[in-house]
């Protein structure tokens, strides 16, 4: 006899990445920023009191949602806070979907995606991706819950715009945009908002505001998109250090754009220097590059860098197998990381 339902039973967990117990390591492996987030974080966070931990934070985060409003040229009620984008996904499916409603993506993209539709029961249709042929083929698909990762994990490329456009005047169910590592690419989809009542934007706040540890991102939507979601998750997701954290962070553009030059900077002279050693990477409009090692194989650097406390990402799945994902971390990061590509290619 088991306690779980058959779907549970059978499937594969989501797997994060290795997150080491010392902090004396190269730790590029799960696309987080090298750099501090904005000091008004830990002003704000410093000016919670006692009473604040007493009561329940805001239902619906009024606050951060009157910030980010602000900053990106909607209204409050397009957005909705959660506790990290895998929950605004967790909802998304979780209204989206079930045994009749499919939900359809291209792969390779991010894993967490067919674990949610495992969870909930739904069938996950997969179609290749491509430039713009793997969203043709969505359109034709025209699930209840279509999900375009853009840029895209762990490819880093980004599709058009106007082709996102294109694709939610094709579809007659929710296009959810999943950009998580926008804030490092040349465009962003939030007009799309305003024309398409069925597309929702994912953010987050752990890849360009350094909060990966505090958990919280939110969605951007047609006020009917977000009361449904609102209507399913749950009362308190975000806690009241995170939304203080949060707002504070998204008021602070120039702390954010400050960050993400460094990054873009280590991205260019990153990808030159991986190139110059014979990988082939692919042009990345994210915090990280996915490199392909020609002649060498992927498994056997990753486990001589990891030998060296240098943390890197490797994938076992078709297509991926002779790739290395690398974050982009600070520069004395990757010229540690360098030399001992060298040392192990050597």
């Amino acid at each position: 006899m088991t306690y779980f339902r058959d779907t549970i039973e059978k499937m594969a967990g989501y797997v994060p990445g290795f997150q080491p117990k010392t902090a004396d390591v190269i730790k590029l492996n799960s696309n987080e920023n090298p750099w501090p987030a904005s000091p008004k974080v830990f002003e704000a966070i410093a000016e919670l009191t006692s009473l604040d931990f007493q009561r329940y934070p805001e239902a619906a985060g009024d606050s951060f949602r009157a910030a980010a409003a602000q900053v990106l040229n909607v209204r409050p009620e397009n957005i909705i806070c959660t506790n990290g984008g895998d929950d605004l996904l967790t909802i998304c499916v979780r209204v989206c979907c079930d045994h009749t409603r499919p939900m359809a993506y291209a792969q390779p993209t991010y894993s967490l995606y067919p674990v949610l539709a495992n969870i909930q029961g739904c069938e996950a249709v997969e179609v290749p991706r491509g430039e713009n042929g793997s969203l043709d083929e969505l359109a034709k698909i025209n699930a209840p819950l279509t999900i375009v990762c853009n840029p895209n994990a762990p490819t880093c490329d980004m599709l058009p715009i106007d082709a996102l456009a294109e694709l939610a005047g094709r579809l007659t169910g929710v296009l959810l945009i999943d950009e998580a590592y926008v804030d490092f690419a040349e465009d962003n989809a939030i007009r799309l908002v305003h024309d398409f009542e069925n597309v929702l934007i994912l953010r987050s706040m752990s890849k360009g505001y350094s909060l990966a540890g505090l958990r919280f991102g939110f969605g951007i939507a047609s006020p009917k998109l977000i009361a449904g979601l609102m209507k399913a998750k749950d009362s308190y997701n975000a806690d009241v250090i995170s939304l203080a954290a949060a707002t504070a962070a998204i008021k602070d553009q120039a702390h954010l754009k400050s960050n993400v030059e460094k990054i873009i900077a280590e991205r260019t002279r990153l990808t030159e220097q991986l190139t110059s050693l014979g990988f082939e990477v692919s042009p990345s409009q994210t915090n990280f590059l996915l490199s392909r090692c020609v002649g060498c194989d992927a498994k056997a650097i990753h486990e001589a860098l990891k030998k060296q406390n240098i943390f890197i990402r490797y994938f076992s799945l078709d297509g991926l197998t002779d790739k290395l994902r690398i974050t982009i971390g600070t520069p004395e990061q990757n010229d540690k990381l360098l030399a001992a590509l060298k040392d192990v290619l050597d």
